[in-house]
């Protein structure tokens, strides 16, 4: 009996979260399709019914992220979910330059883990991290009190920025103490620039 629309879906989900998770860890080219599949309980074979390719793969995992909910997973943020607002935007920078975002290896954001592998993936691959940018920035952006345009644009592409390479940053230096200075630098000014477009 072939399996449903909706079981086949939930094992496409499963694989592409795994893949992040892995991806997210050791890089796109450290992890192969075996490692995944087993991770998701599959095997090698049942790969092939989801995907032609491991780029493939890569693009969706990251693409998918654009689904994350930062209430559920930073819950001690308390996000109220109904303010679009500069709070809204205040909580989304402090949970994402927050230390359990940067211990969560496997859990984070993939635009802070995949920046060089994703410079040397396909169009596929850079068109879905460049969408995942651009929604970050849109909602850092969603309630600052400017006009539509390029300064609320360039404004919540400053704050993705620092978002983005504070983590990087953090992330990569071998001192914690110094990667914390680097992360609380970037939180402090992409709250400035909150703070500046409120009138």
């Amino acid at each position: 009996m072939p399996y449903s629309t909706e079981h086949k879906q939930k094992t496409r989900e499963r694989i592409v979260e795994c893949a992040r998770e892995l991806f997210n860890r050791r890089g796109f080219a450290e992890v192969s399709i075996d490692e995944i599949m087993q991770r998701a309980g599959l095997t090698r074979g049942g790969f092939y019914n989801h995907f032609k390719a491991k780029e493939e793969l890569f693009a969706e995992a990251i693409a998918a992220y654009q689904n994350f909910n930062p209430a559920q997973r930073w819950k001690e943020f308390d996000f109220d979910n109904g303010d679009c607002g500069a709070t809204h935007a205040r909580q989304l920078v402090n949970a994402y330059l927050s230390n359990a975002h940067l211990e969560d290896i496997e859990g984070h954001c993939p635009m802070i883990a995949l920046p060089s592998d994703t410079a040397r993936a396909s169009p596929r691959v850079k068109q879905a991290y460049r969408d995942l940018l651009e929604r970050m920035a849109g909602l850092l952006a969603e309630g600052m009190s400017l006009p539509d345009g390029a300064d609320r644009r360039q404004r919540g592409l400053a704050m993705a920025a620092l978002c983005v390479g504070g983590m990087v940053l953090a992330r990569t230096v071998d001192d914690p103490a110094f990667g914390d200075e680097v992360r609380l630098a970037a939180r402090a000014m992409a709250l400035e620039l909150i703070g500046a477009g409120e009138h």
